[in-house]
């Protein structure tokens, strides 16, 4: 089995309390589809600040809206997985990228 981390982009927040408990309801229905496969819920992600390489620092630079954390038997599995992610609904776009242990 290997992790792949879900990286959500864009989308929209739920605005009424009746919207967010519908969101909440199917990221809860698809994390307990998922079982054992959930590696790391995840969470939205907020601010955002760009380091380059001579240590600049700037604001921005990431349309990275949140994460999960997920194991599967490969990328394509991983992806499976992911097609059915609630927040696709919400306009988000999803990008799948395995990891790989190195320490």
């Amino acid at each position: 089995m290997s992790e792949f981390v879900l990286l959500y982009h864009g989308g929209s927040m739920p605005e009424t309390e009746a919207e967010q408990k519908q969101v909440m309801d199917a990221w809860t229905s698809w994390f307990t589809n998922l079982g054992s496969a959930v590696k790391d819920p995840g969470n939205p992600v907020g601010s955002t600040k760009s380091i380059a390489a001579d240590g600049a620092v700037s604001d921005g630079g990431s349309t990275v809206t949140g994460y999960s954390i997920l194991t599967a038997e490969s990328i394509d599995d991983a992806v499976t997985l992911a097609k059915d992610c609630p927040v696709l609904q919400g306009g988000s776009s999803i990008t799948v990228h395995e990891t790989f242990p190195v320490m």
